[in-house]
């Protein structure tokens, strides 16, 4: 009762601006989840002691087919979501999310794909001397994802519905910051919608639009950022990676790529000399080379502006013997214009991130 009464004031705070919202539909989203955090390390355990539970505010712009990708991808939804998740552990404490979101349509509109790309605030990160048994916390903010699969009902009462189905949140800083053992919550969730704006306006309009045709193209990418190693209190330094990859469009939606790069990780440099001189007769002697090389595969997935990259890696040059030679990135670009680009990606080994990148890059 308690969620309900907040999702009512907040639908009696926005219904005055229905008559200037008449020409656009929005729709609030309120959902409150149960669910379990996953073990994806032995050394979590004594951070699963309940169930944790959260509330997601949405609020979604719907797309009406003005623009070719409201067609191609079955006129999606778009909007922000704000979640409150608490981990019912006193280690953990509480984390507040702030998503930007896309909602894909599928099975005659009565089931949607959410994800969701944001930053996260931890109420109890990890403490030397106050919290030091949170190490999967190591910073107060983090990059978090937010997947959701529900099947929804719109305006079954009036211009309320109702959806029900499980979300997915997970919570990493990327290694900017030690102990960075990260968080995946997977609960279980239902709650409530509130259309706002004529149904009239929500009818899409179909249009048709010729094959989409383009050659290759050659991409350079410069992405940085700061890291450090698994050592807690270690420094944190830079690191620079420059990459060179060709891309063939498959259609309007998606390209393929192959590409190389090269990686100039400074915490590694450091890292190298320290383990040589605090593990001698380890994996690491303490004068191998920091720098890497590497080739990838990966694929973009095209929306709008926006695009979802993903790609799998492998170090060709790689001194260090004791890290995993396969590497994975994800993360979205935003283009300004057909040539230049942003881009923020999340590299990993594994379920272990290593960085969080800034990068800018030019399509030829």
């Amino acid at each position: 009762m308690y969620y309900l009464l907040i999702f009512t004031l907040f639908c009696a705070q926005l219904t005055f601006a229905r008559q200037e919202l008449h020409k656009n539909v929005f729709q609030l989203e309120i959902d409150h989840a149960y669910g379990n955090i996953l073990l994806h390390k032995k050394t979590l355990l004594h951070l699963i002691s309940d169930h944790p539970t959260s509330v997601v505010l949405s609020l979604n712009k719907k797309t009406l087919g003005n623009k070719r990708w409201h067609t191609e991808y079955g006129h999606p939804d778009f909007g922000l979501s704000l979640s409150y998740q608490d981990f019912k552990n006193e280690y953990l404490g509480k984390n507040t999310s702030l998503y930007g979101h896309y909602s894909f349509y599928f099975l005659k509109r009565n089931f949607f794909f959410r994800i969701g790309q944001g930053i996260a605030y931890a109420s109890n990160p990890y403490d030397s001397e106050k919290n030091f048994k949170n190490h999967a916390f190591g910073s107060k903010f983090m990059a978090s994802v937010l997947i959701m699969i529900n099947y929804k009902k719109e305006r079954l009462l009036g211009d309320l519905g109702f959806q029900v189905g499980f979300n997915t949140i997970h919570y990493s800083n990327g290694n900017t910051k030690a102990p960075n053992s990260s968080i995946n919550v997977f609960s279980l969730n239902a709650g409530l919608n509130y259309s706002i704006g004529s149904e009239n306006h929500q009818k899409q309009i179909k249009q048709v639009y010729p094959r989409f045709k383009e050659p290759l193209r050659y991409t350079i990418v410069f992405r940085g950022g700061l890291n450090q190693s698994d050592v807690i209190r270690s420094r944190q330094y830079p690191f620079y990676v420059f990459s060179a990859y060709i891309d063939k469009r498959l259609g309007y939606k998606s390209a393929i790529q192959f590409g190389t790069e090269a990686f100039l990780t400074l915490y590694l440099k450091e890292h190298i000399r320290f383990s040589g001189i605090a593990y001698p007769g380890g994996d690491i002697k303490g004068d191998e080379d920091f720098r890497r090389l590497g080739i990838f595969v990966g694929h973009e997935l095209f929306i709008g502006k926006l695009s979802v990259l993903s790609q799998v890696g492998y170090y060709y040059y790689h001194p260090i013997k004791s890290e995993n030679k396969t590497y994975l990135r994800a993360g979205i670009k935003r283009y300004f214009g057909t040539k230049w680009f942003g881009v923020f990606t999340v590299k990993s080994h594994g379920f272990s991130a290593e960085a969080i990148e800034y990068g800018i890059g030019r399509r030829f």
